[in-house]
């Protein structure tokens, strides 16, 4: 072994041209100790483990070599007894500590990244990644109730928590004032008609008498005089119809303006769903709802709690991984032994700044009965392969239900 070193230096040395004086003596003196390698041939083969140990000893021996040349040269003989052993195997070789690391790392790396198969094969397919966040339970349909018109109110039909329709009578108000025009526009709504009905019987009469002075005008009976004023007078007649036609109209809208103030006193129920505040009381005095314009001031609050969904913020690093129909399971701190199954529905366009993370807005599938808004709830996406749902809880998820069965 130590002649296959020296031999590998002699070769470096015979190959460099600009090698020195003191290097070719320094050759020759150590081919003089090297042993002749018929010794080697007529050696028998040896065991398996020890041919396996021979390349190592050899690198060893050639280190050990290399570090006394360069502890006496200088690094100038390190780079040529490099370029030596390069020419010697017919491959790259470098006697480098760091680079002995870095390939360490990347031969970790590359067989961290393979999965093995059934064959035993290996295999490089990405391992699934499980992406981790948190929010609460949000209802998108809600609405709040506000009255439209000033009123005090004189009944209140519901309770916080009953269901409600679409429709249903919430709370009743009452304004004289809006009953006292209503009433006006009506009567003034009779007096437009009665006055229509006159000017129609007079139109009616105008035409009569235009039609026996048209007669009688053709008779030469009637002057051309009387004939033009009864024309005149069956047009003056007929403008005086539209006009009261007109007052008809415009007091049937006021009637309706007066009717739908007083109808808008009773607030009834926008969409479907379950009254979750309620701050009416009988007796209280509301404002309109264009000075309600804080949500304090109004009524109560209708949601949908039938249309839940989660609202979560996970890592701003994972936004590349995201995508609609990622799947995966929630859980909420009310109920922690209960996971169900989620799904990417939305994301948000923005990013937040203050906690670098990305909201997304998952639609839930068989949540748990007993589920409220704002409650609470810890999401888990699995991203790669199998990421179309487990159905069982994370350790994440389980840990915590296990901790509250033992607290109980």
């Amino acid at each position: 072994m130590f002649e296959v070193a020296i031999s590998a230096r002699s070769a470096m040395f015979a190959g460099m041209n600009t090698t020195s004086e003191h290097d070719r003596n320094l050759a020759a003196k150590l081919r003089s100790l090297s042993i002749e390698p018929a010794a080697f041939k007529t050696e028998s083969p040896a065991p398996l483990a020890r041919r396996r140990m021979i390349p190592g000893v050899m690198l060893v021996l050639v280190a050990t070599a290399s570090l006394a040349a360069v502890s006496l040269y200088g690094p100038e003989m390190l780079e040529r007894i490099e370029t030596a052993l390069a020419m010697f195997s017919g491959s790259d070789f470098t006697i480098s500590a760091n680079g002995a690391e870095a390939r360490a790392r990347d031969d970790a790396a590359a067989e961290g990244g393979r999965t093995p198969t059934k064959d035993g094969a290996k295999s490089t397919a990405a391992l699934p990644r499980e992406i981790t966040g948190s929010g609460y339970v949000i209802a998108p349909d809600t609405a709040t109730a506000f009255s439209k018109y000033e009123g005090r109110i004189v009944a209140v039909e519901v309770e916080a928590g009953d269901l409600v329709v679409a429709g249903q009578v919430l709370v009743r108000l009452d304004d004289a004032g809006a009953r006292f025009a209503l009433r006006g526009a009506e009567i003034s709504g009779q007096a437009a008609a009665l006055a229509l009905d006159a000017k129609n019987i007079e139109l009616a009469q105008a035409r009569l008498s235009l039609v026996r002075t048209e007669r009688l005008a053709g008779r030469d009976a009637m002057s051309m005089q009387a004939l033009e004023e009864a024309k005149t007078a069956a047009d003056r007649a007929e403008n005086a119809a539209l006009q009261a036609r007109q007052d008809v109209e415009k007091a049937e809208l006021e009637i309706d303006k007066a009717r739908e103030q007083v109808e808008a006193l009773t607030v009834r129920a926008p969409i479907s769903g379950t009254i979750t505040r309620l701050t009416a009381h009988v007796g209280d005095t509301v404002l309109s709802r264009e000075d309600s314009v804080r949500e304090n001031e109004s009524l109560l609050v209708i949601t949908d709690t039938a249309k839940m969904v989660i609202d979560a913020d996970v890592a701003e690093a994972n936004i590349a991984l995201m995508r609609p129909g990622l799947s995966g399971e929630a859980v909420l701190d009310g109920f922690p032994g209960q996971p169900f199954a989620v799904e990417v529905s939305k994301i948000a366009p923005v990013i937040s700044r203050e906690k670098g993370t990305v909201t997304l807005r998952l639609s839930l599938s068989q949540p748990p009965s007993g589920m409220r808004p704002a409650m609470a709830a810890r999401i888990r996406l699995v991203v790669g392969e199998g990421s179309a749902g487990a159905t069982h809880p994370p350790s994440s998820f389980e840990t915590p239900a296990r901790r509250l069965g033992d607290a109980g």
